[in-house]
Order: C-alpha cells, then sequence, then structure tokens
C-alpha cells in the first residue's frame, strides 16, 4: 500500500459501518487501549521509517488526556495526519493547531453534501489530504461506485484544497479505477480490509494474510493501470 490509514478502537465509532465497529468491539473487549495503541504505531513506523501513517480517531480520544497531550504523543509515535471524524469543520480550529505545532497534516473529511463555504474552509485549514467521502452516511462495503463525487473533486481541486483522496465504500479494484478516473488522488480502502482481516482464523493465519496481501496488491495494481 502506499500509506496505512489507522484507528484507535472507540466505544462510539459514528462514521463507521457495521465491519468497523466489530472491529473496534472486538479490540475493546480483548484489552485494547490507546496506550496499546500508541506503542503499536511506534512499532510500525520503526519498522516502516517511509510509510506515511495516518490515524482516523474520534474526539473522545482526542480530549481525554487533552488535545495538545494527544497530538504530541502522535508524534512521538511517528503518525504523519491525524484526521478526528466527528469534529465539523466549524470547530476544527482547535485540533487543527494543536496538530500543525507538532508538525502533523490535519486531515478534514469533505462530505458529498458540502457546501461551497464548507469546502472552501477544508482547503484554508487542511493538510496532507482531503478525505472525499464516497456518499453520504458511514464507511461500508458496497457494490459500486457511482459519480456523484466528480463535482465535488473538480470544486476542491478548483479551491487549491489538499489532493483528494476517494473513501467509503472503495472494496474492489474496479472502485479504484473509479475514483482515479473521477478525479481522485488516490483511493482509501477501510472495511474491505478490515472485513478480510476478520475472517483469518488462527489455524490457517499464514493463509489468510497471503490473501490479504493479494487483495492489497489488486488494489494498488489498480491505480498503475488507471
Amino acid at each position: 500500500a502506499d500509506a496505512l490509514e489507522l484507528g484507535i478502537p472507540f466505544s462510539d465509532p459514528i462514521a463507521d459501518g457495521p465491519v468497523i465497529q466489530e472491529a473496534a468491539r472486538r479490540a475493546l473487549t480483548g484489552g485494547v487501549t490507546p496506550g496499546g495503541c500508541f506503542e503499536l504505531l511506534a512499532r510500525v513506523r520503526q519498522k516502516y521509517p517511509e510509510l506515511p501513517v495516518g490515524l482516523l480517531v474520534y474526539a473522545n480520544l482526542v480530549f481525554h488526556k487533552g488535545i495538545e497531550t494527544f497530538y504530541q504523543r502522535c508524534a512521538r509515535a511517528g503518525v504523519d495526519s491525524v484526521l478526528v471524524a466527528d469534529v465539523p469543520v466549524h470547530e476544527a480550529s482547535p485540533f487543527v493547531d494543536a496538530a500543525r505545532a507538532q508538525k502533523i497534516a490535519p486531515v478534514l473529511i469533505a462530505p458529498p453534501n458540502a457546501s461551497r463555504d464548507v469546502l472552501e474552509h477544508i482547503s484554508r485549514l487542511g493538510e496532507g489530504y482531503t478525505y472525499t467521502v464516497t456518499r453520504a452516511g458511514v464507511t461500508g462495503v458496497r457494490d459500486k461506485l457511482s459519480g456523484e463525487s466528480k463535482r465535488q473533486i473538480e470544486l476542491l481541486a478548483a479551491l487549491d484544497a489538499p489532493p483528494p483522496v476517494l473513501g467509503f465504500g472503495i472494496s474492489t479494484p474496479d472502485h479504484v479505477r473509479a475514483a482515479l478516473a473521477l478525479g481522485a488522488y488516490g483511493a482509501i480502502s477501510g472495511s474491505a480490509v478490515v472485513r478480510r482481516v476478520a475472517a483469518i482464523e488462527d489455524s490457517r493465519r499464514g493463509e489468510g494474510l497471503e490473501e490479504l496481501a493479494s487483495f492489497i496488491q489488486s488494489m494498488k495494481e489498480a491505480t498503475r493501470m488507471a
């Protein structure tokens, strides 16, 4: 993959659909904590020093020990960007300021029904990339990618926003090709990956990881073909 988007398990992931909700439940039931996640992030960064790593998290996780403290922990772990999924753009300034103070890119979501005013605000505050969602609602696998994001991507480009990357429902190589054809700079696949991770059985872990790698490779190959 070109980059990793990782999450910290949270009890009320309101931007996520059933697949990632269930993943969060499994992790919390298994005793995963934010502290443990930061330790894991540091290990990922140590093993892959050049790979971009972004977080998608929720505001309570950031607020819990203070916004500045959260971004300091991100910086120590080697995180490159943070998207706080449940913070509206007009309330994002404290998060953006704390991120920039630690040289972390604040990533913002551009919803499909966003007004020009909202997209202008996103263009001013965001860095790294713009998480452009394919539809209203929550994350999750879908059968077909519609072309409804094209106008939004064109407007973001006109506003000189950080490069739009398309997410929510990207689950096949055809979706990746369609995203790039719409003008997106990349595609984010979450639920399709998490679903495959959840299906890996301990008794066939090696085989399951190979299948996961094959899926990722097929998604990356679609960007080259596009």
